[in-house]
């Protein structure tokens, strides 16, 4: 298992079939990176700065990142990207 550090997320972007509204089913060479994602594990928090950092993310959230945020890692043929949590701009809810 992969444990974040600090105020490092660990997720897995969701992948979502894309279809024209002509019906064409766009490969995934043909459509931009998607910037939606899955939270699989959260890091504690810490300190940043003096300041205290609190983790806001829990796993489970669908959450929105930058688009080329994050560290891609591939870890037991999963692929996965650590982000921190400033890479994170919103929650789905």
């Amino acid at each position: 298992m992969i444990k974040p550090l600090k105020d490092r997320v660990l997720i897995k972007m969701v992948e979502n079939e894309e279809t024209t509204k002509s019906g064409i089913i766009l490969s995934s060479g043909a459509k931009e990176k998607p910037q939606v994602a899955e939270v699989i594990e959260v890091g504690p928090g810490g300190e940043k700065e003096g300041k205290e950092i609190k983790m806001y993310i829990k796993k489970g959230d669908k959450v929105i990142i930058n688009k080329y945020s994050g560290t891609e890692i591939k870890y037991e043929n999963e692929d996965y990207i650590i982000v921190s949590e400033d890479d994170i701009l919103a929650i789905i809810e």
